[in-house]
């Protein structure tokens, strides 16, 4: 007897196996003389090494067909057993499916929710270099992020660097404990947890390990070239002029890349301009960059979150506006 361990990612647990393990049943009933135990993202199959490894192409079949369209009935999947080929399954896209990014490693979906991220999906689609702005809680991050892990599972790119510029509000990298790691680690913790819900430990733990994804602080870019890789560049409002440049010249020619960032953010010092800023003015025009500005109507964390960005915005119109009449009147 041998045994053969399938792991399930990228899709729905659920849409897989079925409510109640329905359509695992249908598995079990398709391959008699095969012992199907399913533990987590995985599914063991004990038996003949023929019978192993049609099971195994069968479920690769499942697994490319849920990429595809989000979910697969038990008929489709019954067909699909018999030797129907995928292709010949007629299953219209739904407009859930349509907006779905991809599947976490425990059946949660992760899919665009607001126009704007269905905007950010398409352009990045469409463009190499994708610039989303918008305040805290739109998504920029997590939907680049998402955009980033879906290329690497399809194999479009080879690898995922993310990265932000180490610049926090009143704090320094030099009173915090620890080593290099340990100082720069809670400045890239948002990229963390986005990819949590994406990808299981122990994989996320072997991609890092092999630096098949990458986190590192803006300034680690510096002379490199990278080529095949999803680019992520977040907190961008922070970057000075002189970064984003060096960033922006650190594309392959087969690099893909988004750059997020809140102009209502930085913490630069006074006297140094946003290299985001800078770059949004100068290369709004270059084709093959798109720019998606996304908004409070975008904003999908508590509900309050959308309410306090927009009493922070009216109190930054009433302070300019003073600012400005006093100007007015000193002159």
């Amino acid at each position: 007897m041998k045994e053969l361990i399938i792991s399930i990612e990228g899709v729905s647990l659920v849409e897989f196996l079925g409510v109640n393990n329905s359509k695992l049943a249908i598995l079990k009933r398709a391959f008699p003389r095969l012992r199907l135990i399913s533990r987590g993202n995985k599914i063991k199959a004990i038996g003949n090494e023929d019978d192993m490894q049609l099971f195994a192409d069968k479920a690769e079949l499942m697994i490319d067909f849920l990429k595809k369209y989000g979910t697969l009935s038990e008929q489709n999947l019954e067909s699909m057993v018999e030797g129907v080929t995928p292709n010949e399954i007629k299953l219209p896209k739904t407009k859930q499916s349509e907006n779905t990014i991809l599947f976490g490693p425990y059946g949660n979906i992760i899919k665009a929710k607001t126009a704007n991220q269905r905007r950010l999906v398409k352009s990045s689609e469409e463009n190499d270099l994708v610039f989303a702005i918008g305040p805290a809680g739109t998504g920029k991050t997590y939907t680049a992020v998402a955009l980033a892990v879906r290329a690497l599972k399809n194999k479009i790119i080879k690898k995922i660097v993310l990265t932000r510029p180490a610049v926090e509000a009143g704090e320094s990298l030099g009173f915090l404990p620890g080593d290099l790691k340990d100082k720069v680690d809670p400045y890239l913790r948002p990229l963390y947890d986005a990819l949590d819900d994406m990808i299981p430990i122990e994989k996320l733990n072997d991609l890092m390990h092999s630096r098949v994804i990458e986190i590192a602080p803006l300034a680690f870019m510096r002379g490199r070239t990278l080529d095949n890789s999803f680019l992520i560049l977040d907190e961008a409002q922070n970057a000075t002029k002189a970064q984003l440049k060096m960033f922006l010249t650190r594309l392959g020619p087969s690099a893909k890349c988004i750059i997020t960032g809140d102009l209502t953010q930085i913490d630069l010092p006074r006297n140094q301009q946003s290299g985001l800023e800078h770059s949004l003015r100068i290369l709004n025009e270059i084709k093959g960059i798109g720019i998606i500005q996304l908004d409070r109507g975008d904003v999908i964390r508590h509900r309050l979150v959308r309410n306090i960005i927009e009493a922070y915005d009216k109190a930054n119109d009433r302070d300019k506006a003073i600012a400005e009449e006093k100007q007015k009147s000193s002159s």
